[in-house]
Formats: C-alpha cells, sequence, structure tokens
C-alpha cells in the first residue's frame, strides 16, 4: 500500500432504502470519513450522512448579483459616458431598456460560477486518482464507503458492514 492512499471498506447494496438507512447507522456510529455512492439521487441522503447545507446557493446569488451589477454598469457606461449617440432625442440613461441584458448577464455569471465552483470547491475536481469502486455503481448499484485509518481497524469495520446487511464486502486500496 502507498503512503498517500489508505484503505477503504466498501460494502454495496442493491437498493435506495437499505443505503439510506446503512447511511443512519454509519453516521450513528459516529464514523469519521464515510461517503455514498449512488447512480441516481436519493432523497434525505444529505440528512442521513450527517451533511451540512451546501454553500452553493449562497455562491450562485452572489454570482447572480455581480453578474446583474456587471450587465448593468456596462450598458450605462457605454451609453452615457463612452458612445453616446443621442437617438431621437431618447435620454441617454433609459434603464428599461437594460433589462434584458441585465438579466441576461446575471444568468451568464451565475451558471459560469456555480458551475465552476460546485466542480473545483465541492467536488474537488478534476481528480485524476480517486479509484472506482465497481463498475455498476452508475447503473444499479449503490455502495457505502468508511476510510479507515490502519489494517487493524478493516475487520471490525467490515464486520460493521455485515450489522447493516452489506450484499458485498470488500477492502480496497482508496482514500475518499
Amino acid at each position: 500500500m502507498t503512503k498517500s492512499m489508505k484503505t477503504c471498506v466498501v460494502g454495496y447494496f442493491f437498493s435506495p432504502e437499505a443505503i439510506l438507512e446503512a447511511a443512519k447507522k454509519t453516521r450513528d456510529r459516529k464514523f469519521e470519513k464515510f461517503d455514498t455512492f449512488l447512480p441516481f439521487p436519493v432523497h434525505g441522503m444529505d440528512q442521513a450522512m450527517g451533511l451540512k447545507r451546501s454553500p452553493l446557493p449562497y455562491v450562485a446569488f452572489a454570482a447572480a448579483m455581480a453578474g446583474m451589477s456587471g450587465g448593468f454598469l456596462l450598458q450605462t457606461w457605454t451609453h452615457s459616458f463612452s458612445w453616446r449617440v443621442n437617438i431621437a432625442g431618447k435620454p441617454m440613461f433609459s434603464w428599461p431598456a437594460y433589462i434584458p441584458v441585465t438579466f441576461e448577464t446575471a444568468i451568464l455569471i451565475t451558471g459560469l460560477v456555480t458551475t465552476a465552483f460546485m466542480f473545483v470547491a465541492l467536488l474537488g475536481l478534476p481528480n485524476f486518482n480517486k479509484k472506482i469502486f465497481h463498475p455498476d455503481l452508475t447503473s444499479h448499484r449503490f455502495a457505502l464507503a468508511i476510510e479507515v485509518e490502519g489494517e487493524q481497524q478493516v475487520e471490525a469495520v467490515k464486520q460493521f458492514m455485515k450489522e447493516i446487511q452489506a450484499q458485498e464486502i470488500e477492502a480496497v486500496e482508496a482514500s475518499l
């Protein structure tokens, strides 16, 4: 086993209800580092794992405000200072005309910033070193992985996986 990689005990489940109950029991047992791998979202998994609320909505709101302000200020600066053209006696600052572009820049900046934040800050991607536990995880299997500190804990965690009715259990060289 390499120094950078740790050992994970992985248990496989075949239903959303089973993995949800297993996550609750794992949280209640106070394991420090564990994760679930699901082929589709399972309602209530965040609560079952004891995860706190994501900062993503706040980042999205800040990005929307920045995009909206940027779009509005760009149009104001362009029409009032940089390229002053009086067309048919209309006022230089006509904010109702700015609303479509302001909305679109808010949407554009929000989409770009939240996507980048989600992949880089929340998911830690790109991560080329993360091991794929089983190829069926993307189609119909559910997995619960618990990272252990040393080889002496592997058997105890395998026994816990049996208690929570994991269908298959294996120890793999990986880190969460």
